[in-house]
């Protein structure tokens, strides 16, 4: 991208959010000796991008005045307007693309203050067909390979929420323990913070996990002794989980499917997999169960 165009990327970046929409469809009036040649070398762009938006018979008879569209430049970020509903998450995903470049790109901080209409730059490049993935930490993950699993007991995993604005592994075993009468204490085999009393996206090993007992997430014995229960702490019937949330939920996913080779089919929420008897809202009306299972 040469110097004028990445001025100009930058100059409408610094003024509003509708700038992006009046980039995507920027155009070039023709001056007096001006040549096609000439106009693509000022663009950055192939002579044949600019004869074909126009669909220019003769890209040797231009006239002044002539008002030519401008494409985006190969490389250029892509504008979309974020619709009702949408995450950032599932934007990046649709997009191949991360969030932290969606973040990046667009000088934003939080992912989770997202507004219908709002228009964001994509960086360019992305596959849809190839979304970007994210690896446990090294020292996580050899802490999990380090525990002895029985590969052909677990049969599903199974999310939670915690149905709470903050928690900590210390509160909620406490609260399982001497509240629930739980003997095994903590009811999860893994826990992810929000931010709110555990650091948002980081995983935390249950005590149930370490020493491969049956979870007291399920109001089914039989379930509870194959399934393997993970809570996200948050109130996902009011709010959305963090990004850091999603991105650690689907690592550690990726990880059990491999590790206890679970299949995504049996990858559920409480509420898809609860006896029928004991209906729940758990996860919540705001979580987005297909990123569980991408």
């Amino acid at each position: 991208m040469n110097l004028r165009v990445r001025w100009q990327w930058l100059f409408l970046l610094g003024i509003t959010g509708m700038a992006v929409a009046v980039l995507a469809q920027r155009t070039h009036t023709v001056k007096s000796g001006e040549t096609l040649d000439e106009i693509s070398k000022t663009y950055d762009l192939a002579i044949a991008d600019i004869v074909g938006a126009n669909e220019i018979a003769n890209p040797n008879q231009l006239y002044v005045g002539q008002v030519l569209t401008i494409p985006a430049a190969p490389g250029s970020p892509v504008p979309y307007q974020v619709q009702s509903g949408d995450t950032l998450g599932e934007i990046a995903l649709r997009h191949g693309t991360s969030v932290r470049g969606i973040l990046d790109l667009n000088g934003l901080t939080d992912p989770n203050r997202l507004k219908p209409g709002q228009t964001l730059l994509i960086p360019a490049g992305g596959s849809t067909a190839a979304p970007p993935q994210f690896d446990l930490p090294a020292k996580l993950k050899a802490e999990l390979d380090r525990i002895s699993v029985s590969t052909k007991r677990w049969k599903y995993v199974v999310v939670h929420h915690s149905a709470t604005t903050s928690g900590t592994i210390k509160g909620m075993d406490y609260y399982h323990r001497y509240k629930r009468r739980m003997k095994n204490g903590l009811a999860y085999h893994f826990v992810i913070g929000n931010g709110k009393g555990i650091p948002d996206g980081r995983i935390e090993i249950g005590n149930r996990w370490k020493g491969q007992l049956a979870g007291g997430h399920l109001a089914s014995e039989n379930l509870n002794y194959i399934s393997i229960g993970i809570c996200l702490v948050g109130n996902f019937e009011k709010d959305r989980p963090t990004e850091a949330q999603l991105e650690s939920l689907t690592a550690l996913i990726r990880y059990l499917n491999r590790r206890c080779a679970v299949s995504k089919t049996n990858v559920k929420t409480h509420r898809e997999i609860n006896p029928k008897n004991k209906p729940t809202l758990c996860p919540g009306k705001n979580f987005p169960a297909s990123r569980m299972r991408g």
